[in-house]
């Protein structure tokens, strides 16, 4: 039987009215191997990225944004930013008409974020980007997939970006660490662990608010959570339980599997941590399936949200930057980049798989998306208190139990202005690459000081840089309550003028090669790319935000 799909060398080679879209070159994942074709009628749904109106500049200065302090900047409003910078309306007739030419139909479009949704069967689509897509068996899962990379015909050549949704395979897992599961009960006897509120007081955070007037954005790639067990982990905590939205993205939705080593410890960790720091911010947590399309399409709704209009967005779900397309890498790159110009925080789990990622060998990788220049990359610590007070913080690294904070050098963004003078170190790879340094702070990781939550009807201890990510996403929700305006992309701010204040507990010791074959990076005074610049003080960095 002949494949409907293109296949064989034909399929490498486009058709010469036709283009390769630069960076969408794919493999298989490792390990994985054909099983079949996909029914060709199945219809599914694709996303297509634009390139910014041409006759505009993309969002201008925001280096030079980023030095100023919060009540110095000029945001723009999410309105203003798709009639500035949004794409062009004879782009996406353009796309249109491409897309009534091959059978496919138009179900949504969003000019802020450049974004064309189509709707067709697998054959249409497989005809119109010229490209073979096939089921492939992986440790995973079966997935939809294909190699090599999409096709445009040369009118779209240089209008279409990137192409999301032709391949279905998983492309990030959440990055936490379940301690154990403590039979209903808070079991401060089984080890060190915290509540979220008890390590909000270690960092001093302002005191005074929570956040009210603010709304954290939460992605989630799997997994739900229940109203009973929020209302019953926040009524323990003796505080007012945060309203919290679920919104359904390109098909996910709220879904509690009812296992909390599932993704379910994700979600509800995400939602206390960050409820339990800022209980009086609204809560919108926006569920999408873990595809590179859904992953985007997330983003892009919290970013360009004008109903909910997050000020601060918490990410704790990645992948090696080495397992992304580079059309991935700059699309989300570009949806930060878009939410700075906006006042908007991206907040970043940079992993737990230390200087390795995770990835078997002797290569260190970097965790994506918060080796995004435009991501607020939060790194771990072990942290240690006795009578209210930190006693000791050193770079999570559990060693033989496989954990540990991620950080170092990225193998893909250069090293962004505002932090050359960090003193980034070369990569350990081969090369000694000097790129975009990650973290940017820390906070604890280990889930052998982890956090108290509830998670499917069971009292537990988490850990992993995912509760680092909704601790810092809260803590600047009580900042921009505090202030009055929206911090916005703090990177640039931290490196000139904050990082090296008493904002930041300075993390010194330890270092984050998990494995012993790869070669980490260690901490030492000042910033470091195993701890960032450290541990926040919450307070001190209010006061330095505030400072002329």
């Amino acid at each position: 039987m002949r494949p409907f799909a293109f296949s064989g060398a034909g399929a490498r080679a486009p058709r010469p009215q036709y283009r390769a879209i630069p960076g969408s070159e794919i493999a298989p994942l490792p390990g994985a191997h054909i099983v079949g074709q996909p029914n060709p009628v199945r219809r599914i749904e694709v996303t297509v990225l634009l390139r910014p109106h041409p006759a505009k500049q993309g969002p201008a200065s925001l280096d030079e944004l980023g030095a100023k302090l919060p009540h110095e900047r000029q945001y723009l409003a999410r309105e203003a930013f798709a009639s500035a910078h949004g794409a062009a309306a004879a782009d996406v007739q353009q796309v249109v008409r491409f897309a009534r030419q091959h059978g496919l139909r138009v179900v949504g479009q969003h000019l802020g974020a450049r974004t064309i949704h189509l709707s067709g069967t697998i054959a249409s689509f497989s005809r119109a980007f010229q490209v073979p897509l096939l089921i492939y068996g992986h440790a995973r899962g079966l997935y939809r997939g294909r190699t090599g990379p999409v096709q445009v015909p040369l009118a779209l050549d240089g209008i279409v970006q990137g192409v999301f949704g032709l391949d279905s395979r998983p492309v990030a897992k959440p990055h936490f660490r379940l301690k154990r599961q403590l039979g209903g009960v808070w079991a401060h006897a089984l080890g060190v662990s915290y509540l979220p509120t008890e390590v909000a007081k270690l960092y001093n955070f302002p005191q005074g608010v929570n956040g009210a007037g603010q709304c954290i954005a939460i992605i989630e790639l799997g997994g739900g959570f229940t109203a009973g067990d929020l209302n019953l982990y926040f009524q323990k905590l003796g505080i007012p339980m945060p309203q919290v939205t679920a919104i359904s993205v390109a098909g996910g939705r709220n879904h509690p599997t009812g296992d909390p080593n599932g993704p379910d410890g994700e979600v509800m960790l995400d939602i206390e941590v960050a409820g339990a720091v800022a209980p009086g911010a609204k809560i919108a947590v926006y569920f999408a399936p873990n595809t590179n399309q859904g992953f985007l399409r997330a983003i892009n709704r919290a970013v360009h949200d004008q109903v909910r209009r997050p000020s601060v967005i918490s990410i704790s779900w990645g992948g090696p930057e080495a397992s992304w397309t580079k059309q991935s890498l700059n699309a989300f790159d570009q949806a930060f980049q878009a939410a700075s110009a906006m006042g908007i925080s991206v907040c970043v789990a940079a992993g737990d798989g230390g200087s390795s990622d995770g990835v078997p060998g002797k290569r260190a990788h970097l965790d994506f998306p918060s080796s995004s220049p435009f991501a607020l990359a939060c790194g771990g610590t072990s942290l240690q208190a006795s009578g209210g007070a930190i006693t000791s913080e050193t770079v999570w690294n559990d060693g033989a139990q496989g954990g540990g904070g991620g950080g170092g050098v990225s193998d893909f963004f250069p090293l962004p202005s505002w932090q050359t003078s960090a003193g980034v170190p070369h990569s350990v790879n081969p090369g000694g690459r000097i790129g975009r340094g990650s973290p940017d702070l820390a906070g604890d990781a280990d889930e052998n000081t982890g956090y108290q939550v509830r998670v499917d009807g069971q009292d537990t201890v988490i850990g992993g840089t995912s509760a680092v990510a909704p601790l810092t996403a809260g803590l600047i929700a009580l900042l921009n309550e505090s202030l009055g305006t929206s911090v916005g992309y703090l990177n640039p701010l931290l490196y000139s003028k904050l990082g090296h204040s008493a904002a930041f507990h300075d993390i010194t010791q330890g270092n984050n090669d998990i494995t012993g074959l790869v070669g980490g990076y260690k901490a030492g005074p000042g910033w470091d790319a195993c701890s960032g610049f450290g541990s926040p003080d919450g307070t001190a960095l209010l006061a330095g935000l505030k400072a002329p």
